[in-house]
């Protein structure tokens, strides 16, 4: 099954800023995995849903979504080691079974039975991994249903802007660590769609995030996550095909790393593929069309 949103006027509403990321900052929480500080979010009443967020950036990417889903939902979400507001320990092997055995961690901690998954780019490959372990039986709580964003789900079909491929390479610490504003500024818009392209403020906030805790020190050892793609791919791919669970992709097309090719390649590879297509958003739906993918993922909900 595949629908197709071009967008809609009431979307402009949607898009209206309710947090500052100062706001946004001292209204979370920080928790403590493995001797290192993790920042989380937590609102809302209802069924747990945790949203996991993407790379380089982290928790602040939901702010837009935020005050639609609280209303229906008890959300969690949190910066992964390495992110946001969350410690960055220069000398660390980040891996997404690490990122996984926190969130998993995390999550049994609060005590919580059965969980919604909601993850975007980084965090979609946390998911799969989640949901390989439930296959397994090595989680105590229940994955009631996954919602996937913009992710190289396979790796086969997975563009990387050429920032991404350097930081991959011997010089990635070099390259992190050297890295500009306008560089990243420059590379950072090409992810997004013609239709909602970050302001200035909005920079100022994913740059701020990128740099706190020195995390352009931590870039190239973050971005591993890829070769991990590769490597575990058939665990990964397999755990979608497996799911019992209701899934849906909503997936901005006119993402350049992780689009309409990665929606092709879903709708071949995973059973009953559900996807909705948003024309004309870019890597991140959820920041740059919040009410379109709000209303996507609430009929999605519903219809289960």
């Amino acid at each position: 099954m595949e629908q197709v949103i071009p967008g809609s006027e009431v979307a402009a509403s949607g898009r209206q800023e309710t947090f500052t990321l100062e706001g946004w900052q001292q209204a979370g929480k920080w928790f403590s995995y493995e001797g290192h500080a993790i920042f989380s979010r937590m609102g809302g009443q209802g069924e747990p849903l945790v949203l996991l967020h993407g790379f380089p950036t982290a928790s602040w990417d939901w702010s837009r979504i935020w005050p639609m889903l609280v209303r229906e939902h008890n959300l969690l979400t949190l910066d992964m080691l390495g992110f946001g507001f969350s410690d960055k320990p220069l000398h660390y092997s980040y891996s997404i079974e690490d990122q996984a055995d926190l969130i998993q961690g995390w999550i049994e901690g609060l005590g919580l039975e059965r969980v919604h998954l909601f993850g975007h780019d980084y965090g979609t490959t946390v998911v799969q991994e989640l949901l390989a372990r439930e296959q397994e039986g090595e989680l105590s709580f229940a994955i009631s249903s996954v919602c996937l964003l913009n992710g190289g789900l396979f790796p086969e079909v997975h563009h990387p802007l050429f920032i991404q491929k350097i930081l991959r390479s011997p010089l990635g610490g070099l390259i992190g660590r050297g890295l500009s504003r306008s560089l990243f500024e420059r590379n950072f818009r090409r992810l997004f769609g013609s239709r909602n392209p970050p302001g200035r403020q909005d920079m100022d906030d994913f740059w701020h995030l990128l740099n706190y805790n020195n995390g352009r020190g931590v870039l190239h050892r973050l971005i591993q996550f890829m070769e991990e793609r590769r490597c575990h791919r058939n665990r990964w791919v397999g755990a979608l095909q497996k799911a019992e669970q209701p899934m849906r992709l909503i997936s901005g097309g006119a993402d350049p790393v992780s689009g309409a090719a990665m929606a092709r390649r879903y709708r071949e590879l995973i059973p009953q593929a559900d996807v909705v297509m948003l024309r004309n958003v870019g890597h991140y739906p959820h920041f740059e069309q919040p009410w379109d993918v709000y209303s996507a993922y609430r009929e999605f909900r519903k219809a289960r």
